[in-house]
């Protein structure tokens, strides 16, 4: 798209325009379908500049790119979008649990202030957390061993306070978005939620009645055993993550309401989840062999919250 302006003799002279912007003077055009472009849809490309059309079709047309874990590296500009979202998820549920406290008078006054910074037993809380029974007067109720087996994935989202909150999800997005990149969106959501389960089955088989043990830690412990396997796999150095990974459950052992425990088993089981990714052979096989990998791990765990649940033998009861 072009212009008239008149020159000093009178003449008319032919000032080009951005093609999508036709307000806009400008003398450069894209390399590779020749329209003239402004500043602001000026793509840098190896020589000279693409218009954001011709980088679209680019893209479509373009192989994806395969990381040694079998993944696809993302490469339309939404490099960590799955972790982002995790974050957004972990946040916007303490939100909802701390207006449903406020809605539903749980908290008054200087309460209010104790339940944002260190958390407290929530309606929300009380409804999601990895509750294994309740025991009353001898007797014993509900809790994932009356068939409530929903907390062992709702308990991996919930958090006591915003400092819980705040450093689960800073570990996340340390963590997530470098596994995010090596595994791809599926693979890593899978690590994520499957570590995570591995944490809240651990729960169960262990707590005892009237615990409530919630957050995000077993899912980021267990993205960090994997970056381990992730990182020899590609011959980086694994101190660092041993170190982070050693210091963060020493530190458990010694910090108030922290589960040991949920750390340690999402650990064992992101680790396991990590050398699979890792070790499985490239070609059509790799696929199968990782889905029946964590198929595998996910019934085991399955076995043991069944056999936990004959344990208590309260299987239905309200």
């Amino acid at each position: 798209m072009n212009a008239l302006t008149s020159s000093p003799g009178g003449s008319e002279q032919t000032v080009p325009v951005c093609f999508r912007h036709p307000g806009r003077e400008t003398w450069v055009s894209c390399v590779r379908c020749e329209r003239h472009i402004c500043p602001d849809c000026m793509i840098a490309a190896s020589v000279g500049f693409q218009c954001p059309e011709c980088v679209r079709e680019g893209r479509k047309t373009s192989a994806a790119t395969v990381t040694a874990f079998g993944g696809t590296a993302d490469t339309k500009g939404r490099e960590g979008l799955v972790t982002r979202l995790l974050i957004a998820v972990n946040v916007a549920v303490w939100l909802t649990g701390i207006a449903v406290a406020l809605l539903r008078g749980e908290v008054q006054g200087d309460q209010l202030g104790r339940l944002i910074l260190a958390g407290g037993l929530t309606d929300l809380t009380q409804w999601g957390a990895a509750l294994p029974a309740i025991s009353y007067n001898g007797q014993l109720s509900g809790g994932i061993a009356s068939g409530e087996v929903w907390r062992l994935a709702t308990a991996m989202f919930l958090h006591y306070g915003v400092i819980h909150l705040a450093l689960n999800m800073y570990g996340l997005w340390l963590i997530g978005q470098h596994c995010e990149y090596l595994l791809g969106r599926w693979r890593y959501l899978g690590l994520y939620v499957v570590s995570g389960l591995g944490g809240t089955v651990a729960e169960f088989m262990f707590r005892g009645p009237n615990t409530y043990p919630i957050g995000a830690s077993g899912c980021i412990f267990g993205l960090m055993a994997a970056l381990f396997f992730f990182f020899r796999k590609m011959k980086i150095d694994v101190r660092p993550i041993v170190t982070l990974l050693a210091l963060n459950l020493f530190l458990g052992f010694f910090l108030a309401n922290i589960s040991v425990l949920a750390h340690i088993a999402g650990a064992a089981t992101g680790g396991v989840l990590g050398a699979l990714f890792a070790h499985v052979p490239s070609g059509r096989r790799r696929v199968p062999t990782q889905v029946a990998g964590v198929a595998l791990i996910v019934i085991a765990l399955a076995g043991l919250t069944a056999a936990r649940i004959a344990h208590y033998g309260i299987w239905g009861v309200q």
